[in-house]
C-alpha cells in the first residue's frame, strides 16, 4: 500500500501535512510519523514508503545523513526535505545527494501537492500496476479453496467478514468449509481472522500515532473494547502497553 513517512519533530508542521493530503487526491496515501532518525530507519527497514519527507534537524542525526541511509536501503526511493533553514549549502547537499525536493516552512497546500504530483505520479502508477497484477494473482483457485480463503482474508481484514460469506466464494459449506479450514491451518476461521487483525493493527501502534480506537476500526474489530480484549489475549498485554514499547 501506498505510504508517506514523515520525519520531523514539529508537530504543527507533521500535522499541516497530514491535513493537506487528506484533503487531495492523495487522500488514499496511509501516513505514518517519526520523530527521531532512529525510529525512521527502524520503520523505512520494515516497510518501502512512497516518499520519504524530513527535516534536517534532528535529535539524533542530520536529515541529509537520514536520507542517504534511506537511499542506501531504497535507491529510487522519493525524499522531499522540509525546512525552516534558508541555507544554499542546505540545498546544495540535498541536491548532490539525490533528494527529490527542498521544500521551506512554513509550508503551503500548493507547494506541497505540486511536489507530490512531480515525485509520486511515478510511483502510483507502478503501485497500481502492482495492485492490479496482485489481484490477478489472488482470484480463487477452487483446487485450493483454503489457500484461497487465506489469501482472501489477508487482503479484506479489514472488512466485514463471515465464515459463511468467505465459505460460498469458495464454494464449500460453511461446515466442510470449517473444518478442512481448521484442520489446514491450524486455526478456527474465526481465530485466524482475529490473528491477522492483531498483527495489522500491530504495524499501526508501531508506526503511527492514531487513536487506538481508529486503528480497531482500519483493521476490522467492531468496537476498541472487544479490539483490546481480542489483542491481549493474542499478545498478552493490551494495545496501550505494546505501544508504550515503542514510543
Amino acid at each position: 500500500m501506498a505510504e508517506l513517512l514523515i520525519v520531523d519533530t514539529d508537530s504543527s508542521c507533521t500535522s499541516e501535512i497530514r491535513r493537506i493530503v487528506e484533503n487531495s487526491p492523495y487522500s488514499f496515501l496511509r501516513i505514518y510519523e517519526a520523530t527521531t532518525a532512529k525510529r525512521a530507519m527502524m520503520m523505512l527497514k520494515q516497510s518501502r514508503p512512497s516518499a520519504l519527507l524530513l527535516d534536517v534537524s534532528l535529535p539524533d542525526m542530520d536529515g541529509i545523513t537520514l536520507g542517504k541511509n534511506a537511499l542506501h536501503l531504497y535507491p529510487d526511493l522519493s525524499i522531499i526535505v522540509i525546512t525552516g533553514l534558508k541555507m544554499f549549502e542546505m540545498v546544495h547537499s540535498a541536491i548532490n545527494s539525490g533528494f527529490s525536493a527542498y521544500l521551506l516552512k512554513p509550508l503551503t497546500k500548493n507547494e506541497v501537492l505540486s511536489t507530490l504530483d512531480r515525485v509520486l505520479k511515478p510511483e502510483i502508477k507502478k503501485e497500481i500496476n502492482q495492485t492490479v497484477h496482485d489481484g490477478e494473482s489472488n482470484n480463487f483457485d477452487l483446487r485450493k479453496p483454503i489457500q484461497s480463503a487465506v489469501q482472501y482474508i489477508q487482503l479484506h481484514y479489514n472488512e466485514s467478514l463471515t465464515l459463511k460469506n468467505i465459505a460460498d466464494k469458495v464454494y464449500l459449506s460453511p461446515s466442510y468449509f470449517s473444518k478442512s479450514f481448521k484442520e489446514e491451518i491450524g486455526m478456527t476461521f474465526v481465530e485466524y481472522l482475529s490473528w491477522i487483525r492483531v498483527q495489522k493493527s500491530k504495524n499501526m501502534l508501531r508506526m503511527t500515532s492514531l487513536p487506538i480506537d481508529v486503528i480497531a476500526n482500519n483493521t476490522g474489530f467492531a468496537n476498541s473494547s472487544y479490539f483490546a480484549t481480542t489483542f491481549k489475549k493474542i499478545e498478552g498485554k493490551t494495545p496501550t502497553q505494546y505501544r508504550e514499547h515503542f514510543f
